[in-house]
C-alpha cells in the first residue's frame, strides 16, 4: 500500500468534514475507501439511531447492503458483536462460525462472502456503530491493515461526534435520524430510476450519485425530487460503479 495514496484519503476526509458535510456521502466514500485501500471485497457501517438502534447507513455494494440489514433482522453476527462490546471481532472463515452465528453465515455464504471484520466506531466509552470489512476470500486482515481501517472508523466517528465542534448527543443523534432519513428517500429514488432505467438497483445508486455530484446537490435533495416528481432526471455518463 502506497503511504501516499493512504496519505491522499486522509486528507480528503479531513477536507469533507466540514461543517454541514454530507453525512450519507462521507459515509459511503469511507466504504469506499476502504475497499481500495485494505484490499477487501466490500465494506458496510452501522450506525445507531436516536434510539440507540443501530441502522444501516452506508456500503460499498447493494448485496453488502442487504446482508447488513439481514443481519439486523436476525439480531445476530459479527458487527453487532463488535458494536456491543466495542471490540474488533474478525472472523477469517465464516464456514467454521456455523454454530455461533448460523443464519448470518448462510446469509454470508449465500452472497459469496467467507471472511468479515468488524470495528468499532468509538470515542472513549462511547460506541456509535461499527464498519465492516468483508471478503470473498477466507483468510486474516493482517495487522496493518486492521490497524488502518480502525484509524479510518476512528476519523470518522470523531468528525460525527464533532461536527461544528459541539459535543452533545442529542446533536449527534439528530444528526443521524436526519441521515437514516434521507437514507430512506434515498432507497425511494434508487428504486424509481431502477424501474426507470432498466438497471439494477446498484447501478441506479450509481447513476443517482453521479447526478448528485453533477448537479452539486445533496444526495437527498435529489432523491426526494425524483421520488416527488419535481426532478425529471435525465442521467449523463456513470463515472463510479459500486463493487
Amino acid at each position: 500500500m502506497a503511504e501516499t495514496q493512504l496519505a491522499d484519503v486522509f486528507v480528503e476526509m479531513a477536507d469533507t468534514l466540514i461543517d454541514d458535510f454530507d453525512v450519507i456521502e462521507f459515509l459511503h466514500m469511507l466504504t469506499e475507501r476502504c475497499v481500495e485501500l485494505l484490499g477487501v471485497s466490500a465494506a458496510g457501517l452501522l450506525l445507531t439511531d436516536q434510539r440507540d438502534t443501530l441502522q444501516v447507513v452506508a456500503a460499498s455494494s447493494e448485496r453488502t447492503r442487504l446482508l447488513e440489514l439481514f443481519q439486523l433482522q436476525t439480531d445476530q453476527g459479527p458487527c453487532l458483536d463488535c458494536f456491543r462490546t466495542g471490540q474488533p471481532v474478525s472472523v477469517a472463515d465464516l464456514a467454521l462460525t456455523t454454530a455461533r452465528w448460523p443464519r448470518f453465515t448462510a446469509a454470508s455464504a449465500e452472497v459469496g462472502f467467507a471472511s468479515v471484520h468488524a470495528l468499532p466506531m468509538r470515542l472513549r466509552s462511547e460506541v456509535i456503530g461499527a464498519l465492516n470489512l468483508f471478503d470473498v476470500r477466507p483468510g486474516a486482515l493482517d495487522e496493518g491493515k486492521l490497524r488502518i481501517g480502525q484509524a479510518l472508523a476512528d476519523v470518522a466517528t470523531i468528525g460525527l461526534l464533532q461536527q461544528r465542534a459541539i459535543h452533545r448527543r442529542d446533536i449527534l443523534t439528530e444528526q443521524l435520524q436526519t441521515a437514516l432519513n434521507s437514507r430512506v428517500l434515498i432507497e425511494q429514488a434508487k428504486g424509481i430510476l431502477a424501474e426507470r432505467l432498466q438497471v439494477e438497483v446498484g447501478e441506479a445508486f450509481a447513476i443517482l450519485r453521479d447526478g448528485a455530484r453533477s448537479r452539486n446537490r445533496r444526495l437527498s435533495e435529489l432523491s426526494q425530487a425524483i421520488v416527488d416528481g419535481s426532478e425529471q432526471f435525465a442521467p449523463g455518463p456513470v463515472t463510479n460503479l459500486p463493487g
